[in-house]
């Protein structure tokens, strides 16, 4: 009998030994589903339009309804109003839409390619890409009711994907460089920022492959842009707004591209698919949750957070 409760009592203390050094699990804690409208281009109607997608009801609407390409779609500071690009009037020209989708005014007028417009964080000025002086990209800024053009950067790279920091002094953008073994185009795609009058231009990624999409935190202390990984596939990545402490936020086997931050800094809307079918989805930064907002198998991408309405 005593050696029995003997065996009972050291099975009891090697099972307590066992809970005590054992990690628990750890726990992820919910989050909230985010908030506020994504607008976004997609080909679901027969060529691209600009939609907008409100994330508490999941409601869909086509805003610009033409048959003509209509692309891109970023808001000015206030969520009033939306630029884009269009090809409704022949060129691609620069337009500003109320949120309703009506009454489009064109910013910009001429033969050239004029794209990729975002407003400034004081709704003064839009900076904008354009080949208008040159064959290969150049950054450009106006103010925003079109006028007082002026070129911010003059060279022979093609650049892209130029943005806003949440002050208005700076901008990051794309410049794609050409390395010693390319002989036919440049690959090497790198983040730069400048002051937004042009100068004070310095690189800030040193990567290998293609980075580009740099967007500010809403608090200035990150950029979250999209590039390739160690296999060559496209994910969202974070860095400090110094260039320090990369770090690879989607980490999935699809091509994810073109991130905005929400307004609370707490997610991440970006474009993720692969072979021509790309949906919306959103990733918490903390927990690493991603919920995907597209549901048609057609091209629905370039999402922007919309601003906290002001007032």
């Amino acid at each position: 009998m005593k050696s029995a409760k003997l065996r009972e009592r050291i099975a009891l203390l090697f099972f307590l030994f066992l809970a005590a050094v054992t990690p628990k699990a750890q726990t992820i804690p919910n989050t909230e589903f985010p908030q506020g409208v994504i607008s976004f281009t997609s080909t679901r109607d027969g060529n691209y339009e600009v939609y907008t997608i409100d994330l508490e009801s999941r409601k869909e609407t086509n805003l610009t309804v033409n048959p003509a390409l209509d692309y891109w779609s970023s808001w000015t500071p206030d969520g009033r109003y939306l630029l884009f690009y269009s090809k409704r009037e022949g060129g691609e020209d620069i337009y500003r839409m109320d949120v309703s989708g009506e009454h489009a005014v064109k910013l910009t007028d001429n033969s050239f390619k004029d794209y990729l417009p975002i407003c400034s964080p004081d709704g003064t000025r839009i900076v904008f890409l354009s080949d208008r002086d040159h064959k290969a990209n150049e950054v450009y800024l106006m103010n925003s009711d079109g006028t007082n053009v002026r070129r911010l950067t003059e060279n022979e790279d093609f650049e892209e994907s130029a943005s806003w920091s949440p002050d208005a002094k700076s901008l990051i953008f794309t410049r794609a460089l050409r390395e010693p073994e390319d002989s036919t185009y440049a690959s090497n795609g790198e983040l730069f920022l400048m002051d937004a009058d042009g100068r004070n231009e310095h690189r800030l990624t040193f990567r290998k492959g293609y980075d580009s999409g740099g967007v500010f935190s809403p608090d200035g202390k990150r950029v979250a842009f999209y590039g390739t990984d160690e296999t060559g596939n496209f994910e969202i990545y974070l860095i400090n707004a110094d260039g320090s402490g990369i770090e690879n936020l989607t980490r999935d086997p699809l091509e994810d591209y073109s991130p905005s931050w929400s307004p609370d800094g707490k997610w991440i809307a970006y474009t993720s698919g692969e072979n021509s079918i790309y949906h919306v989805w959103v990733i918490n930064i903390l927990t690493r949750e991603k919920i995907r907002l597209t549901n048609l198998p057609r091209r629905n991408e370039t999402p922007f957070w919309r601003p906290e309405p002001r007032g």
